[in-house]
């Protein structure tokens, strides 16, 4: 009895894995997860094409934003709207405190002392894509969360921008409802008015816009591996 009562006083000063991941939008906390925002006019059109970032250890948002700049706990287009936590036994790294579990785990060029945490690997990508150029179709924001996934080894990696925004868009949670509405209304409203005063002009214009966006991703990812930057 006396051993048990030593013990528990200790268990309740210790932070709960649970306390430590908690979702907190008001502060924009996030931890260990993918966000994601809608883009001014490119949503508009295409609801679940949007910008998206990648949180640390204690839910501070990066997101590559423009030639050679990550942001910091600044999601350059406006709050987050969709975000899914990422679960850290999916990943190589143990997210905890210790190193990978296997050899495969980890990238080619990196070692065990390279990366033994999330955001071990999260400053190495941030230090990677500190020194790229920001290009819309070929190095983007997505670019920059699949090379940390891929780093991670979420899901054994071979992320890319497709799947990963196939990936969100199936499998984000909205931050609440008013987000949902704040995403999806720019693209009714948008798309009512089209119809209205463009008619079959303007579905013509719709579908054409889209094909050409999903097509150049598309092949550039799939076809053309080394067009598209992870």
């Amino acid at each position: 009895m006396e051993a048990e009562l030593d013990t528990e006083p200790q268990q309740l000063m210790e932070p709960s894995y649970s306390q430590t991941m908690e979702i907190d939008p008001r502060r924009a906390r996030f931890p260990c997860s993918i966000v994601w925002s809608p883009l001014p006019v490119i949503s508009w059109f295409i609801p679940f094409i949007g910008h998206i970032g990648i949180c640390r250890e204690d839910g501070v948002i990066l997101d590559f934003a423009g030639p050679n700049f990550v942001c910091v706990d600044n999601f350059a287009f406006g709050s987050a709207t969709r975000y899914l936590q990422i679960p850290k036994e999916k990943c190589c790294i143990p997210l905890g405190q210790s190193a990978y579990n296997s050899e495969e785990c980890y990238m080619q060029d990196e070692t065990r002392e390279d990366l033994r945490t999330w955001d071990d690997a999260l400053r190495k990508s941030t230090q990677e894509f500190q020194h790229r150029s920001y290009n819309l179709f070929t190095c983007n924001c997505h670019s920059f969360v699949a090379n940390n996934l891929n780093r991670l080894g979420f899901l054994s990696g071979r992320w890319n921008v497709v799947n990963l925004a196939i990936f969100i868009f199936f499998n984000g949670r909205w931050v609440s409802k008013a987000s949902m509405l704040r995403s999806i209304i720019p693209f009714v409203v948008v798309f009512f008015l089209g119809v209205t005063f463009g008619g079959f002009t303007f579905l013509k214009f719709w579908f054409f816009f889209t094909s050409i966006l999903i097509g150049w991703f598309l092949l550039g990812t799939y076809c053309f591996k080394n067009l598209i930057q992870l």
